[in-house]
């Protein structure tokens, strides 16, 4: 792996890791304007247990070495989270600085994923012609 492509993972995986670990907190002691936000959206306030459960959960799985099955779960999970908030945001009318977060963790998660090393991806498996 390339030194650049390193800085590059390392750098948007530690953002990503910041960010989904604050909103996960946020999203497991309920702060009122989190609240706030879901209902405008449209969701009960037990999402935001599970999200904020599956955020911490998800960084961990990112951030520890091995397990490279359950690091693309995490990331799918992200991706389709934070995906859904975007989208969600789009649909309810919101400013776009309530879309922005979610687009910027989406694009991290992205980013992340694509530079990680060898170490950190599921090993191809080989097919035999026989």
């Amino acid at each position: 792996m390339k030194k650049r492509d390193k800085v590059i993972y390392w750098i948007a995986t530690v953002w990503l890791a910041l960010g989904m670990v604050s909103t996960g907190i946020v999203q497991l002691i309920q702060l009122q304007e989190e609240q706030d936000k879901m209902s405008q959206l449209g969701y009960p306030f037990y999402l935001m247990t599970l999200l904020g459960v599956w955020k911490i959960a998800g960084v961990v799985v990112v951030l520890i070495p091995k397990f490279p099955v359950l690091k693309e779960w995490a990331y799918a999970g992200f991706f389709f989270a934070m995906s859904g908030a975007a989208i969600s945001h789009m649909a309810a009318g919101s400013p776009t600085g309530e879309i922005f977060p979610s687009v910027l963790l989406l694009i991290l998660t992205v980013v992340s994923w694509y530079f990680r090393p060898a170490s950190r991806k599921i090993a191809p498996i080989a097919i035999s012609n026989e």
